[in-house]
């Protein structure tokens, strides 16, 4: 899939550098901005298990500022006291994987074998998390939800109508 200039162009200014293993974007906003890009598993010949990828300026910052207020402990709490969310953010993980593996193409798929990679990749879910019930990121959890509704986005977006003034 060819990407179009331009729109090269805006995501290397959202991420301040140019873009590496671009393959698509994979959401926009209403007016044609890019939102989300999915990222190829394999950048400069290096593992890259984070498929999507948040690029919206907007939505970044203000995942920024709740991360620095301590919301994915709050959100880790929940997580830990509740193993219904726990096997929803399970299943989230496993669906992302087989997801990841649709667009590996084969040339990919030979590398990542040839570099020892491949069991990894099958280990490894939303935003390259080995740990099925641990957040590492409010941001590659928030890009993926935007593809593919998840568990942790769902949270994020339930609290942001929450408090929301």
């Amino acid at each position: 899939m060819t990407i179009a200039p331009k729109m090269v162009e805006r995501v290397s200014v959202l991420l301040g550098r140019d873009p590496r293993g671009l393959e698509e974007i994979a959401v926009q906003s209403a007016d044609g901005e890019p939102v989300v890009i999915r990222v190829s598993s394999l950048v400069d010949d290096k593992p890259f298990p984070t498929l999507f990828w948040l690029v919206d300026a907007e939505l970044t910052y203000r995942i920024d500022q709740l991360e620095a207020s301590g919301l994915i402990m709050q959100f880790q709490q929940q997580i830990d006291a509740d193993q219904q969310i726990q096997v929803r953010m399970h299943a989230d993980h496993v669906a992302h994987i087989a997801l990841r593996d649709q667009y590996m193409d084969i040339a990919v798929r030979r590398r990542l074998q040839q570099l020892g990679y491949s069991d990894a990749f099958a280990g490894r879910g939303i935003g390259g998390i080995a740990n099925f019930t641990r957040i590492r990121c409010l941001h590659t959890w928030y890009g993926a939800h935007l593809v593919v509704p998840n568990t942790v986005g769902v949270m994020l977006e339930e609290w942001w109508r929450r408090n929301s003034n």
